[in-house]
């Protein structure tokens, strides 16, 4: 059983910064892969990164690939997504999701997922 919690999350302007954090509990965090999902208003959720159990590996989707950069810190039980260039269209509810296998993480997201986080950028 794992839980799951985001924050960072909030209102920038386009083209600033923002970093969104999970912090992971309950469970083995080293073993998992981390990822990141983002659901807008009437859209479905999308992939937007992730990355394996060690930080070897990390995936991203086209729409945020040199904009956006996942890590880890295992000591910390944490991930984080470091988000740059922002634009109105990563308006989003951003969600932590956390699995055994980080490439289903990258297909369809993981066994466990947090509550999420709002990140709005203004235009």
């Amino acid at each position: 059983q794992v839980q799951l919690v985001e924050s960072g999350g909030g209102l920038v302007q386009a083209g600033g910064s923002l970093r969104v954090s999970c912090a992971a509990s309950g469970g083995t965090f080293r073993s998992y892969g981390m990822g990141w999902f983002r659901q807008a208003p009437g859209k479905e959720r999308e992939f937007v990164a992730a990355i394996s159990w060690n930080g070897g590996s990390d995936y991203y989707a086209a729409s945020v690939e040199g904009r956006f950069t996942i890590s880890r810190d295992n000591a910390k039980n944490s991930v984080y997504l470091q988000m740059n260039s922002l634009k109105p269209e990563d308006t989003a509810v951003y969600y932590c999701t956390a699995g055994t296998d980080t490439v289903v993480v990258v297909t369809s997201g993981g066994l466990y997922w947090g509550q999420g986080t709002q990140v709005t950028v203004s235009s």
